[in-house]
């Protein structure tokens, strides 16, 4: 039914499940791993395994799946739900690691959802080519891109994994928690933002007063260091618990701060709470702030600032190997000395 439609309306409507399966890893797309009891008999896993075997032929459990939607997701104005089913067959590769779409060896079966807002048109004026004139434009209920959606199920190592999923939401902080839990019974993940948070206190409750600007400097040296070696991967780096501990040890923690580096992360993250390195890393800037000042430093070159003590007062050094711009105009580090005559 779906290949039936006009081309330009098919279009739209894979533009809109191109939007909902894109996005940034860990942040607006979450893989997310359904939980024992979600698998067991009359679970949410299961259910949406038998609405995927069912190729959305059944009625009753169509009918069944857009009741649960409508009960569990929160939007306060309309929108329309998009279910479609998909057979895909996955191409083998060779032993070069090519391509060979005439070797596929399984079919990936899912289902992709996606949740759009319906909008009026905003109110305005239109030129009519049939009576030459302007007149006022009729309103129209609009399809929005996708806030929201799921694929089901996850497509890892390539190949189906019906124990997990990838949920979508185009604000990465705005979950909806209650729906996710009520809908696929996965517990909330923090978000990007909730794991830098998480980063940060652990940085702070393990240092405590020995957090100072060089260690804390080194501890992101090295998880930028990190991030760069994998950033060819096509999976995220994940940083478990040990991993941060290998982190903070290599950077130079003292051992009798690690001692309560396990407590601290337990109540910072959770026990077995992930960090994904791209949340907590310091991204595009390292950042310095004072209550009167802001500094940011590409994170590859924070070796251009230090701290010292100059004339009894804590100072930060900015090396300058440059030009320097003050409200977009070059200038000097310092005046040049005038001739006394």
């Amino acid at each position: 039914a779906f290949l039936s439609l006009p081309e330009e309306e098919t279009f739209k409507y894979f533009n809109i499940f191109k939007q909902t399966l894109s996005g940034t890893l860990g942040k607006n797309l979450l893989n997310l791993e359904f939980p024992l009891d979600a698998e067991n008999p009359g679970g949410q896993q299961e259910f949406l395994l038998k609405l995927r075997d069912s190729r959305l032929q059944d009625d009753a459990l169509l009918e069944e799946f857009y009741t649960r939607i409508i009960e569990n997701y929160y939007f306060p104005e309309n929108y329309y739900i998009i279910l479609i089913h998909v057979a895909y067959d996955i191409p083998g590769k060779s032993s070069d690691g090519s391509e060979m779409f005439d070797a596929s060896d399984e079919v990936y079966e899912y289902l992709l959802c996606s949740l759009c807002p319906v909008k009026l048109s905003k109110p305005g004026l239109f030129y009519n080519t049939e009576h030459n004139q302007i007149e006022n434009r009729i309103r129209d209920w609009v399809v929005e891109p996708p806030v929201k959606g799921f694929l089901f199920p996850a497509f890892n190592d390539r190949s189906s994994d019906i124990h997990g999923m990838l949920y979508f939401s185009k604000q990465a902080e705005e979950l909806q928690p209650d729906f996710m839990e009520s809908m696929f019974g996965c517990p909330l993940p923090l978000t990007a933002k909730s794991q830098k948070e998480s980063f940060n206190t652990l940085i702070s409750d393990t240092l405590g007063e020995e957090a100072d600007y060089e260690m804390v400097k080194t501890i992101h040296e090295h998880l930028t260091e990190m991030v760069e070696e994998t950033k060819d991967s096509p999976d995220p780096l994940v940083l478990t618990r040990p991993d941060v501990k290998r982190l903070f040890e290599l950077s130079g923690v003292p051992e009798e701060k690690m001692e309560s580096f396990d407590r601290a992360y337990e109540a910072a993250a959770g026990e077995d709470t992930p960090l994904l390195a791209s949340n907590i890393a310091s991204g595009r800037s390292f950042s310095i702030e004072t209550p009167d000042i802001v500094i940011k430093v590409n994170p590859e070159r924070t070796d251009l600032i230090e701290t010292r003590i100059i004339d009894g007062k804590e100072c930060l050094v900015i090396t300058v190997n440059d030009h320097i711009e003050v409200n977009g105009v070059n200038v000097r580090t310092m005046a040049l000395p005038r001739n006394e005559e």
